[in-house]
């Protein structure tokens, strides 16, 4: 029977991991390396080594309605997408009302996980952690839950850029990057265009004399702000996941394709990716078209050579007098604390069961929480896994044999390998609703749309028609919460409350507008009846321009 859990991590994935185990009867003890909790999201000046690190003025690109975890809303004056300083104030809200600091053992490395010598029947683990004094300490736990995400080691691959030892100007990874202090009036190459690539060439722009956008394969870019102003995730409906499973994937692709090249057109900005709009998470960034429109940001393929201060581009053109190259070229990951025997390879990726167990073990008591990408937030994703681990845990959940898991993974490597593109730093791919629905699933949590249709029509509504956030999967089953229901209902008027900063006669505007709509529709149906009165062969005439002509 699990009871002492290690949680390594005090970020978004570590914070919800300490509270699935106590909602578990659970006692967690979380270890953090550094002085405060957040993880990513905690920005510091200088970035330090194999930790996660965030430029000043990061903005999240997801709505908060869509971040925030399951049973605590983000407040209804905290804007639509916050800045990197809002997220951490709201995980210390979270922290404060679940209780979960006494948990937490601040400036406290691990330094080793291992198995015991007993762990085929007891699945216990011997951890060594190490205090920031060097004071080493070895404890026994029942159970380990990782959550050091997979931003923690930049991935700078110098060899695949010929001539880079001759540049004379200075580079660096986005890892490194807080600010464009060092970009003014320079001359800067970005490469990559990923979400940071895309963020710094756009901030960097505003100060540089110019800003080179080095793409390989190009990138679909969506707006935050979407139709009417809405956040764009508002549209990630369960009737959209719905379309998505009936409907051809090649006529979804053409669909969005179409609505994003409206809004302008990629290839024209030369940014066409080479993949279809649904194999690949998309940069989402509100500003980069305008400032490829104005000519401060310039995109441009792949480099071939670098000489001195010229980078010359696969197409032949070149950069000249090139000051600053930032690598925005994703990250590598690692676990070099845990044994080399729990780490299971498929393909690129390292094989978990359901993304959170490795199905090698003995035991199942090891689980990793966070360790996927997908088109939205962790937080809600790692509250789920959480809640599923902590299930298999107390054994209310029992996982199939290591060879069906096994399996399974092997299956789930081929499905990311057939729906998405993938590399070896990009193998963590899920799509949010389907896997939140299948973990929800397992932990009993699913919402069940023919029973609320039956028993609470408005509801079922909301949850079929409405944004897919969290709230749902607190409805029904283990860890049901009571203020789920008026969390959805009410999750409309926390987007529209930080917009509510000038007050304005909407009642009065509304009648307004409808008159002068009245008005023109009557003025234009009288023109009409009045020009067909005084011309009576008008629509005979029209019927007969539209009938086929025979030759």
């Amino acid at each position: 029977m699990v009871h002492k859990v290690a949680v390594i991590g005090a970020g978004p994935c570590g914070l919800t991991s300490v509270k699935a185990c106590l909602d578990e009867g659970m006692e967690p003890t979380c270890f953090e390396s550094s002085d405060d909790m957040g993880g990513l999201w905690k920005f510091k000046e200088v970035s330090e080594p194999n930790r996660a690190s965030i430029y000043r003025s990061l903005t999240i690109n997801v709505w908060k309605e869509m971040m925030c975890y399951s049973d605590y809303p983000i407040p209804a004056d905290y804007p639509n997408y916050m800045h990197h300083s809002k997220i951490l104030k709201y995980f210390r809200m979270y922290a404060d009302h679940f209780k979960l600091l006494q948990y937490i053992r601040f400036q406290t490395k691990v330094k080793s996980v291992k198995q015991r010598p007993d762990f085929s029947r007891t699945g216990q683990w011997d951890v060594v952690t190490e205090t920031r004094d060097g004071y080493e300490e070895n404890h026994i736990f029942d159970a380990i839950i990782c959550c050091t995400g997979h931003f923690n080691y930049p991935n700078l691959p110098l060899k695949d850029f010929p001539g880079i030892e001759t540049f004379e100007g200075k580079y660096f990874h986005s890892w490194d990057y807080k600010g464009p202090e060092d970009m003014h009036g320079k001359r800067v190459v970005v490469i990559g265009i990923g979400n940071s690539g895309g963020d710094i060439a756009v901030e960097g722009s505003r100060v540089a004399e110019q800003v080179y956008l080095s793409t390989r394969s190009g990138a679909w870019v969506i707006r935050q702000v979407s139709d009417n102003g809405l956040p764009v995730d508002r549209f990630n409906t369960r009737f959209v996941h719905i379309m998505f499973r009936l409907l051809p994937m090649r006529f979804l692709n053409w669909l969005g394709e179409k609505k994003l090249n409206s809004m302008y057109d990629h290839a024209m900005y030369g940014l066409k990716p080479k993949h279809r709009l649904f194999s690949q998470i998309p940069v989402i960034n509100d500003d980069l078209p305008f400032r490829i429109l104005s000519g401060s940001v310039i995109v441009k393929p792949n480099i071939k050579e670098i000489s001195g201060s010229t980078v010359v581009f696969d197409d032949g053109s070149t950069a000249e007098n090139v000051d600053l190259i930032v690598f925005a070229t994703g990250y590598n990951y690692d676990f070099p604390y845990l044994p080399k025997n729990a780490i299971y390879k498929s393909g690129h990726r390292i094989g978990l069961y359901k993304h959170v167990f490795p199905p090698n073990l003995e035991q199942p008591t090891l689980a990793i929480v966070g360790f996927i990408h997908s088109d939205g937030a962790i937080m809600p994703q790692a509250e789920m896994q959480a809640r599923f681990v902590t299930r298999v845990f107390k054994g209310d959940k029992k996982l199939p044999s290591n060879q069906a898991m096994i399996k399974a993974v092997e299956n789930d490597t081929k499905k990311i390998a057939k729906n998405y593109v993938v590399s070896k730093l990009t193998p963590l791919q899920v799509d949010l609703v389907e896997y939140m629905d299948d973990l929800a699933k397992d932990i009993g949590v699913q919402p069940n749309l023919l029973w609320l249709f039956l028993t609470d029509f408005p509801l079922f509504k909301k949850v079929l028609w409405g944004p897919v956030t969290a709230y749902q999967y607190r409805l029904m089953g283990p860890g049901k919460w009571e203020g789920a229901r008026k969390a959805i209902f009410t999750q409309y008027d926390r987007m529209y409350q930080p917009l509510k900063t000038r007050q304005l006669n909407a009642q009065q505007g509304s009648t307004t507008g409808f008159l002068i709509k009245l008005s023109l529709t009557f003025m234009a149906g009288g023109a009409a009846i009045y020009y067909i009165h005084r011309n009576p062969t008008t629509i005979s005439t029209l019927v007969s321009k539209l009938r086929p002509q025979s030759v």
